[in-house]
């Protein structure tokens, strides 16, 4: 996948959460008041906000959550998924 794609995918996901985190906050939704949705909701709040700062936090480092990141021989990073490299040839410290 391009770089760019994922960055944008990134930076996109990152608005989502932290929106579902301001809807929530605000009672978008127009949830019950009761003292049970009240306690939902921010609990939601919360979670949708701590993660979308995770999320941006992340994208800031340059890690993206396509695959699993590998080292070579240089340290230089490149993403894997479980074991496969992403021409979708298996790496050679699998095979043993």
């Amino acid at each position: 996948m391009n770089q760019g794609v994922k960055v944008f995918f990134g930076i996109f996901m990152v608005f989502v959460y932290l929106g579902m985190a301001v809807l929530m906050a605000i009672n978008f939704f127009d949830w019950s008041n009761t003292a049970l949705w009240t306690f939902v909701r921010w609990l939601f709040a919360v979670i949708f906000g701590a993660y979308g700062l995770y999320r941006c936090y992340r994208e800031i480092k340059g890690e993206h959550s396509y695959g699993m990141r590998q080292y070579d021989a240089d340290d230089k990073y490149h993403y894997t998924t479980y074991g496969k490299s992403i021409n979708n040839k298996v790496n050679d410290e699998d095979k043993e």
